[in-house]
């Protein structure tokens, strides 16, 4: 059966994951293998972050390209061809969210760290240098 293309969007869209996503397990995983333990989806602080490293208090997320508009935090949503005016709100509040959260988490004495999608997949070992150095 043909789907329509709000139909197929809809479909796709209804398929992102928030959690567990690639990027995310492949962090973990690095992190688990180095003897580093950690909370996943640590639903106690703000935000939830993906990873907390609770002794440590540091409080790790792995943000998706096009969802925290990288690249775009000036203009998020420029990316997108259609529908326009909705992603540019939806994405910008998106921004707004993660700036809210990193202040409350810093105002409760945590350390944030924030890392893309692509930046995970392209130089993991970088990222887990970053996060070594600060424990």
């Amino acid at each position: 059966m043909a789907r329509t293309k709000e139909e197929q969007r809809s479909y796709t869209m209804s398929r992102i994951k928030g959690r567990d996503t690639k990027p995310e397990v492949m962090l973990r995983k690095a992190l688990w293998h180095k003897g580093i333990r950690y909370r996943k989806n640590y639903r106690k602080l703000p935000g939830t972050p993906d990873i907390a490293l609770t002794r440590q208090k540091i409080a790790i997320f792995v943000d998706g390209d096009f969802w925290h508009a990288k690249g775009h935090q000036d203009n998020p949503g420029e990316q997108v061809r259609s529908n326009k005016e909705y992603w540019q709100k939806h994405l910008g509040r998106n921004v707004e969210r993660d700036k809210e959260v990193n202040d409350a988490l810093t105002e409760e004495g945590w350390l944030v760290l924030r890392f893309w999608e692509s930046e995970i997949r392209r130089n993991l070992s970088r990222c887990l240098e970053q996060i070594a150095g600060y424990i």
